[in-house]
């Protein structure tokens, strides 16, 4: 495949599969198994690869690389693989008495041509996560990698046409240009992963051809610490949770709100796991990532004063590196880290000096991708479930929430709409369509003119049988 395609050739790839949708391509239960198997072996045949180049564009180690995009991708692929049979099956479902003889169901079909559209922080994974979901549905579908993590989309572009025909799965690399290419075409339904400025985009353009979006975009993902805890383990989890990728994850914890008495102990817990996770000098560890690039390096910068009284803790800058290091913030809630999502390896800590404090806090900004909360109190507890708005949540723990098929994935309001992973994205990638069919022996003359008289008739046959 050429690593950049002009407007021919994606149109080129489009018409491609297209065509074979129509003639049936990758609809029977044998075809989707085979093509998930042959996503399954691409990873396990080319892990190495693929790890390097995640090493090289966001210096993720191969832990990381393994439990977050890898191994992430071929456990989900498992999972969809034992249960696809299920997910393909015409469902029963009863019928009005009324309409006797009759017999309805619902039968999952794919959707048609579908795009993907990926980040750059986890470039494999959100890719191929989806593919898996838009497979076992049964459609065609063109991926499209950031070109932001240029050596995966590298891997990837060279990769797919190895273990895919292009009528199945075509890649297109590129930037802009082939971005707004893409969206110009009348695909099925198109999935993007990534930020709120360009999901608008993505909307826009979907619209014009009365298109179909999964947008899982993001948000300020709120951690509160309330009540009787083990700070201990609170922030050796909630380290773990937002350092990992050097904080560009979607869902980490974008900033703690953490009970006035609880603060001091809390930092110097934070403290100490940062420096048992990765040495005193983050720089030289081998299992810290570093920041995309310089422009995203900059943006992290802007949030904090290396001089200034609310850095608690880190903010080293190695620009040639693209390198920060893991930072603590002391915020308030008009702080600049505040403003918008930080993306990045900056935790802002702010007291409050209650329950309450704290949710009208959250509630300041638009509904999160994620929430979190540690405590031992169920009273908080329920409260925070009950009246925090988020797309999904963590309780006393964070990100983990992610590792099970089973709970749907995505946002609400500015952080995404739709979801997948397990069943969802299989329901996601389907349309239901729903059918009835009435035998012939028996056909009731009230349904039809002239209705006069009948009125009184049709509701107490409704009010019986209905």
């Amino acid at each position: 495949m050429n690593s950049v395609p002009n407007d021919n050739r994606i149109q080129s790839l489009f018409n491609h599969q297209e065509k074979a949708f129509l003639e049936g391509e990758n609809r029977t239960y044998q075809e989707r198994r085979g093509h998930l198997l042959s996503l399954r072996k691409l990873i396990l045949e080319n892990e190495d690869q693929i790890l390097e180049a995640l090493k090289k564009d966001l210096g993720k180690c191969q832990f990381e690389g393994i439990i977050s995009e890898t191994l992430f991708t071929i456990k989900e692929i498992d999972h969809t693989l034992k249960k696809l049979k299920k997910y393909m099956k015409k469902r029963w479902v009863f019928s009005p008495l009324l309409q006797f003889p009759v017999w309805s169901r619902i039968r999952p079909e794919p959707l048609g041509k579908i795009l993907i559209i990926s980040p750059w922080n986890y470039p494999f994974q959100l890719l191929m996560s989806p593919l898996i979901g838009a497979l076992a549905a049964g459609n065609v579908v063109i991926l499209k990698p950031s070109e932001v993590s240029e050596a995966t989309s590298k891997v990837i572009s060279e990769l797919v046409p190895k273990y895919f025909p292009e009528s199945v799965v075509g890649v297109v690399e590129g930037a802009v240009e082939e971005t707004q290419a893409l969206l110009s075409l009348p695909f099925d339904h198109i999935f993007y992963t990534g930020n709120g400025v360009v999901g608008k985009i993505v909307m826009e353009k979907a619209a014009q051809n009365l298109c179909p979006v999964t947008l899982e975009l993001g948000g300020k993902s709120p951690c509160v610490i309330m009540g009787n805890n083990d700070l201990d383990l609170v922030a050796k989890r909630l380290a773990w949770g937002k350092f990992f990728n050097a904080g560009q994850t979607c869902v980490a914890p974008d900033y703690v709100l953490i009970q006035e008495e609880l603060y001091p102990r809390f930092v110097e817990n934070l403290k100490k796991y940062i420096e048992e996770f990765f040495g005193k000098n983050p720089k030289d560890s081998s299992d810290y990532g570093k920041i995309i690039n310089k422009r995203h390096l900059k943006r992290l910068e802007s949030y904090f004063d290396k001089k200034g009284d609310d850095l608690i803790f880190g903010g080293e800058v190695d620009e040639e590196k693209d390198y920060l290091s893991p930072t603590i913030l002391r915020a308030n809630v008009d702080s600049p880290s505040m403003k918008e999502e930080i993306f990045g390896p900056i935790l802002p800590i702010i007291s409050v000096a209650n329950f309450d404090e704290a949710l009208g806090a959250v509630r300041r900004h638009p509904n999160p991708l994620a929430a979190y909360i540690f405590s031992q109190d169920n009273h908080y507890i329920e409260r925070f479930i009950e009246e925090v708005p988020s797309g999904g949540m963590c309780i006393n723990d964070s990100l983990v929430h992610l590792t099970n098929p089973n709970l749907p994935f995505g946002g609400r309001g500015a952080s995404g709409m739709g979801s997948y992973h397990g069943y969802k994205s299989f329901q996601t990638f389907s349309h239901m369509k729903s059918i009835m069919g009435r035998g012939t022996f028996l056909d009731l003359p009230v349904r039809y003119p002239p209705y006069k008289g009948k009125i009184s008739l049709i509701r107490r046959l409704l009010s019986w049988f209905g």
